[in-house]
């Protein structure tokens, strides 16, 4: 019994969806009505919980792939570039106001 209520737990909630207070009101529901152990209950909150995670940190990974693989298409200056822009335009202030001491000396 507890591997089909499982199941379907699973199948119908969403996995990653899943907040821990919501899966523990779902075992005490569940145990109330005679379909859990206490000890069922507890292994089924932990193993949702578990599985929940799991689903969050998989499609955390799968969006960021996306997000950078989108990005990598899309001719945006990186921070680097920017830094290295930056520096030049630095250098060239530099350079110009050298060039304006020795116009205002002469």
């Amino acid at each position: 019994m507890f591997e089909i209520i499982r199941k379907i737990a699973f199948t119908g909630m969403g996995v990653a969806a899943l907040s821990r207070e919501k899966v523990e009101e779902l075992a005490k529901d569940l145990i109330a009505k005679g379909k859990l152990t206490e000890q069922e209950g507890e292994k089924f909150v932990q193993e949702m919980v578990t599985r929940a995670e799991e689903s969050k940190a998989a499609l955390k990974s799968q969006t960021e792939k996306i997000v950078t693989n989108t990005l990598s298409k899309v001719p945006l200056a990186k921070e680097e570039d920017i830094k290295e822009l930056k520096s030049e335009i630095e250098s060239l202030r530099k350079e110009i106001e050298a060039i304006k001491e020795q116009n205002t000396i002469q």
